[in-house]
């Protein structure tokens, strides 16, 4: 055979090959795929029920990150189409022993109607203190009737209306972008200019983004920058304002003559807002303002603490009622208005009959009398009866907040030996408490239950559980020999306590035996039950109210420790327990 017809024949046979396992190759792909179609509709149903699965848990609200000062909390779920929702507070959860969810199972009515009752309530120290704790934590809005945009206004509208600078700032730190936040911004400038605290104001003007879109905001900025000889800056903004159109006639000529570019302002006072006010104030020469009862709070409180009102009685008599009624208000210095009460004059004949001769005269002019014989009685009996007297003329005329702190601070001042034993109980009602007062130091008594050495498992931070239970042993041995030994409610919240901590009691105490008397409300079970802590925090904001813990009945200490326990919520407990059961030095 000739090499070019072995060659052809060599071709035909590769070829041949090459479309024989061509077409096995085919076939055998063909199948395959016939075989993937099945598989692949299998492979899709699983993955359909995957992301049904999915979609079904992304209904659960994810956390992904914590905010603290350059954090946030945020919520994020897992569909395409829903926004990202920040939550917004102060706290973790877990610092109060409370979490995410604590308002989730509750009906947004429900916590409306607290809130509607606790407004009401001259809340206490120690009651305020939960509550700021409670609704400025962390969490989810209620899923029913109570939206986190509507909590959210709620808490900036507390806030404001229960004058809380300092909480404010501390809420601006943590949160960087949420509704309300230009009116908060704004309660903080209006504050410091109306303490005459300008240079303060001004640093709080740092608070001031460029998403916060808000004239009243744009103006004060501006004016830091003129106060703080920034006037290039401050030119800058102004322009840059009047062209977006937010400036007015009234701060145009105002802000001009700061920068130098006018040479005398006009004599306009506006009064529409502290700010404009305050710019009055600053620009026009011999500036003089007389406010009347419908000026508003911070105008009072400007021109009181910048010292521009004066009052002479004998020429402005009729002003000094104006002046009480600002002071019970508390936009006028209370102290003033017993200085205008040293300068109303009376004879000698006056004072020393006062006790008679008030009753002739009207409300400021009887009060400042019975003033200036407080001020000149040697005798304590004397004058606590005219210390007493005033407060009720004070309270006639609905001013107790102007006489208030004077009575308590000069019953203080009062030798408590001096006093008659029919004075006794009213001067200690009406001395008022102060805040910051330091407790004593413990002294433990071992013969007592309550006061032995067994509490200090919520008086100390890391307490020792073998000492506990060994302190916890001995106590136990006393109160065996003691026949007499009376078991108290302090005793058995001290049990229940222990028990709930997880420490074993002696057998002999029978709790179920000693707590047969005592109750808790079963609306208030409800609510551990339920996991509605949220709501459980505040019912018992409402219960302790203005009332100082120390100062609450056994009966009620016990039923709000006893929720407590069940609800885990050891560290509020714990601060109850320590201000209610230790006898101190």
């Amino acid at each position: 055979m000739s090499p070019i017809k072995l060659l052809n024949l060599s071709k035909n046979f590769f070829i041949s090959l090459f479309l024989i396992t061509f077409i096995f190759n085919s076939s055998y792909s063909y199948a395959e795929e016939s075989i993937d179609i099945w598989s692949q509709k299998r492979d899709n149903k699983k993955e359909n029920l995957s992301k049904e699965k999915k979609l079904s848990e992304s209904s659960k609200i994810n956390v992904s990150t914590l905010k603290t000062k350059e954090t946030e909390i945020k919520i994020s779920e897992n569909t395409d189409n829903e926004e990202e929702i920040k939550l917004v507070g102060l706290y973790e959860p877990e610092k109060n022993d409370l979490n995410l969810d604590m308002w989730s199972g509750t009906n947004g009515e429900l916590i409306k109607e607290t809130f509607k009752r606790i407004e009401k309530i001259n809340l206490s120290k120690f009651s305020e203190e939960v509550f700021v704790n409670t609704i400025f934590t962390y969490s989810y809005p209620p899923k029913n009737n109570f939206s986190e945009k509507d909590f959210l206004k709620f808490r900036i509208n507390w806030l404001i209306k229960n004058n809380k600078p300092k909480l404010i700032e501390n809420f601006l730190n943590n949160n960087s972008e949420f509704d309300g936040k230009s009116k908060l911004i704004k309660y903080l400038v209006d504050h410091y200019i109306a303490s005459a605290d300008i240079y303060e104001g001004c640093k709080k003007a740092n608070f001031i983004n460029k998403e916060i879109k808000e004239n009243y905001l744009e103006k004060f900025r501006i004016y830091c920058l003129v106060l703080n000889n920034k006037k290039e800056e401050a030119q800058l903004n102004f322009d840059l304002l009047r062209e977006q159109d937010g400036s007015d006639k009234f701060f145009d000529d105002k802000i001009l003559f700061l920068l130098d570019i006018k040479d005398k302002p006009e004599n306009k006072i506006l009064d529409d807002n502290l700010l404009n006010f305050y710019l009055s104030s600053v620009t026009i020469e011999n500036f003089k303002y007389e406010p009347t009862e419908k000026t508003d709070k911070n105008i009072w409180k400007y021109l009181n603490a910048a010292n521009m009102i004066s009052l002479n009685y004998e020429e402005d008599k009729e002003k000094l009622i104006k002046y009480e009624s600002a002071a019970n208000k508390g936009t006028f210095d209370k102290n003033k208005i017993f200085e205008i009460y040293k300068t109303v004059p009376f004879n000698i004949n006056q004072l020393v009959n006062s006790d008679t001769v008030y009753k002739t005269l009207n409300g400021y002019e009887a009060r400042a009398l019975i003033y200036q014989k407080i001020l000149i009685s040697d005798n304590i009996e004397n004058k606590l009866q005219n210390l007493f007297l005033l407060k009720d003329l004070f309270k006639k005329d609905k001013l107790d907040n102007v006489y208030k702190q004077y009575l308590s601070d000069t019953l203080k001042d009062i030798d408590p030996k001096e006093i008659p034993s029919n004075y006794t109980s009213v001067v200690e009602i009406n001395i008022l408490l102060e805040k910051d007062k330091k407790l004593g130091k413990i002294k433990y008594d071992d013969k007592v239950l309550h006061r032995s050495k067994v509490i200090k498992i919520f008086t100390e931070e890391n307490p020792n559980q073998k000492k506990i239970k060994k302190d916890l042993a001995s106590v136990h041995k006393k109160i065996r020999k003691n026949k007499k030994y009376f078991y108290s409610i302090k005793d058995v919240i001290v049990l229940e306590t222990l028990v709930s901590d997880g420490i074993d009691i002696p057998k002999e105490f029978d709790l179920k035996e000693l707590s047969k008397n005592l109750t808790v409300p079963e609306n208030i079970s409800l609510l551990v039950k339920n996991k509605e802590l949220g709501l459980l925090m505040l019912k018992i904001v409402e219960i302790i109210g203005s009332d100082e813990i120390k100062n609450l009945d056994p009966e009620t200490i016990y039923f709000i420790t006893n929720v407590l326990n069940k609800a885990k919520i050891k560290k509020l407990r714990n601060q109850i327990l320590n201000l209610t059961l230790p006898l101190r030095a």
